[in-house]
């Protein structure tokens, strides 16, 4: 009578089922260097960051140096480029800052909530007409915002709103993209097994909503608030139509202003260049402060439920 051979670790090495292994294959595979590629997406960085990099070095310039010479030596002015855009009539500057901050925190905030309601509402219910919904939101979609502007601005003038700050938040509060990218994101982060699990529990559907949906969907809905800050904290051409008083401007609308009487005071360029600076420091400090959401898991809203 046989014995059975005893068993023998299995070594990488050598075949397993008679089917040799191909781990240094793949590890020569992976450590491939593909220059062209690489080279590509440097070029693209460097494309994108070269003119970060001149503003933040051009608002250390004084004016005398900004226009004597152009190199990328940093200057010795920043400070008092500060100090006069600080200056600059009562420190209007900080003014349209606070309202690009209203503008763009408010109105993400008021579309991020339509987003999530409209998204959800797509993802989870049947109902007739709910693709021919989706499908005009994509259009939407496609549509470039400068088509709605003037049309916008009919509609707005003919209720009175017109030269207010409601006139640059009500357009922003309908996002076809972000409702787009909340109903994508509920249908996959937002089971149909626990939300009816909580309708035979007794939950309603607002709670249903609240309680559970919305933390599965936090992640996604922080993409979508980001889009639109962003957006609305560059806009520039709704700002431009509705807007006729300065003291309601933001930034962006702000600093065009700036740049217009630069032509006939040059002085205001580095005002403009150093005000450039400034408005891109809130964008960072919000991405690092929301980056954090990115990584939740999509199922902490139903334990915590």
């Amino acid at each position: 009578m046989s014995t059975a051979n005893p068993a023998t670790p299995l070594n990488p090495a050598h075949p397993v089922h008679g089917r040799p292994t191909s781990d240094g294959a793949g590890a020569r595979r992976r450590r491939r260097f593909a220059p062209l590629p690489t080279a590509a997406l440097l070029l693209g960085a460097l494309y994108c960051l070269l003119p970060v990099a001149w503003v933040a070095i051009a608002a250390t310039k004084a004016g005398d140096e900004l226009f004597s010479t152009f190199t990328f030596a940093p200057g010795s002015g920043l400070w008092e480029n500060v100090a006069d855009l600080h200056g600059y009539r009562d420190g209007i500057y900080w003014r349209w800052m606070a309202n690009s901050a209203l503008y763009a925190g408010l109105g993400a905030l008021l579309s991020c909530a339509v987003s999530a309601l409209g998204g959800y509402a797509l993802a989870l219910y049947r109902f007739p007409g709910r693709e021919t919904i989706f499908n005009v939101l994509l259009a939407g979609v496609l549509m470039p915002p400068v088509i709605l502007a003037v049309p916008q601005y009919l509609l707005l003038a003919e209720v009175d709103l017109t030269d207010s700050r409601l006139a640059v938040l009500l357009p922003v509060l309908l996002s076809p993209y972000g409702i787009y990218l909340a109903r994508i994101y509920a249908a996959a982060a937002v089971p149909a097994d626990v939300v009816e699990a909580a309708r035979m529990d007794g939950s309603g559907e607002w709670r249903i909503f609240r309680s559970i949906a919305l933390p599965m969907m936090l992640p996604g809905l922080v993409t979508v608030f980001l889009f639109q800050f962003v957006a609305i904290w560059n806009n520039f051409l709704l700002p431009y139509i509705m807007l006729s008083d300065d003291e309601k401007f933001p930034l962006t609308l702000g600093l065009f202003t700036l740049l217009n009487q630069g032509s006939t005071t040059p002085a205001l360029y580095t005002l403009v260049i150093t005000g450039a600076l400034l408005a891109v420091l809130p964008l960072i400090a919000l991405f690092l402060l929301v980056q954090r959401f990115w990584s939740l898991d999509l199922l902490s809203g139903a334990v915590k439920s």
